[in-house]
């Protein structure tokens, strides 16, 4: 065996899958790299069981060169700053951190952000309200961000199938930190998503340049394709825009999608101020899903997170976390079948 097959070996070795079932045998399967959810099964009436995430067939898809090319995230924790950072870095404190950036944007923490990292598992409950936790610690200068960031998320399958996330942080030195979840949800269980009802509670998104890079300004979407304040079908809408979240937000009327095959349901609370909604044209041919999923819009990510390009708009929610304050997004998808 040559050193690179043992080097190779001995990362699929570190690949580890958590799989948690609660009592109405519901089944969250999350991996420790980029403590990413892997599937979301629910058993049906039929007693089949129906899976509403979209993501690579196998665990060791995740571990592709393939999969680091297309930067696609499925399912995971993404950070240290989740979306877009221009200008090639951002100053703190009067300082420069220059960041790692392709075509001009630095996007999803770099080149190898969270996404790409084997996290530690930390526990492991059983029932009721299975859960798992998991830590990474991004030490300082780590893709250029300053500081040594500890970082846990705690994943949670609740008895009334409530899937509960928990990403905290703390950190020794003034930074900056954006985490999401990078799901990639069909409801009905495959096809594409167009038949999907959603609402959204916002009025404005975020103005983008043709980089898709925040101008800092926001840009009322009332009556035109982009607003879903009124439960709709998703359509022929492409989307990869931040929708900022009205007053509700936390209050459990922020977003709400709908498979109209399968009848699941599924509401978002955040206590962030924006989700970013990612509606693909088409995904990676480069690996099996684990669902039949359609060539066109086979899915639709909700990312709860703050603005992207904060560092550089002052008159956006603050992303700087200091020593001895604790970073929090606090995430619940509740699930209706």
């Amino acid at each position: 065996m040559t050193h690179k097959n043992i080097h190779q070996s001995k990362i699929f070795d570190s690949l580890k899958l958590v799989e948690l079932t609660n009592g109405r045998k519901t089944k969250l399967q999350v991996l420790n790299y980029g403590a990413a959810i892997f599937s979301l099964e629910f058993l049906r009436d039929s007693g089949e069981y129906l899976n509403v995430l979209v993501s690579p067939e196998k665990p060791e898809d995740f571990l592709s060169q393939a999969y680091k090319e297309h930067n696609q995230c499925f399912g995971a924790s993404v950070g240290r700053y989740a979306g877009r950072i221009s200008q090639g870095g951002f100053e703190l404190n009067g300082e420069h951190y220059p960041l790692y950036t392709k075509n001009g944007v630095h996007l999803h923490g770099g080149e190898l952000g969270f996404t790409y990292k084997f996290w530690e598992i930390e526990e492991v409950t059983k029932l009721p309200n299975p859960s798992v936790k998991f830590s990474y610690l991004s030490k300082d200068g780590e893709e250029g961000y300053p500081g040594n960031l500890q970082v846990l998320v705690i994943y949670t399958l609740t008895e009334e199938d409530e899937v509960l996330i928990e990403y905290t942080a703390v950190t020794d030195k003034d930074t900056v930190i954006n985490l999401t979840n990078h799901a990639y949800f069909n409801l009905n269980g495959g096809g594409d998503i167009k038949d999907h009802l959603m609402k959204l509670n916002a009025e404005e998104v975020l103005e983008v340049s043709e980089e898709l890079m925040p101008t800092g300004d926001l840009r009322n979407i009332r009556n035109s394709g982009m607003d879903f304040t009124s439960l709709r079908p998703i359509g022929e809408a492409t989307l990869d825009d931040v929708y900022v979240l009205g007053d509700t937000a936390g209050r459990g009327e922020n977003i709400f999608l709908k498979g109209s095959k399968s009848g699941i349901s599924l509401e978002i609370e955040s206590n962030q101020p924006a989700v970013v909604v990612f509606i693909p044209e088409t995904l990676p041919d480069a690996w099996e899903y684990q669902t039949s999923i359609a060539k066109s819009k086979p899915s639709v990510c909700l990312e709860s997170q703050n603005f992207p390009d904060a560092p550089h708009h002052p008159q956006f929610p603050s992303s700087v976390l200091r020593p001895g304050e604790t970073y929090r997004n606090s995430i619940k998808w509740t699930f209706r079948k």
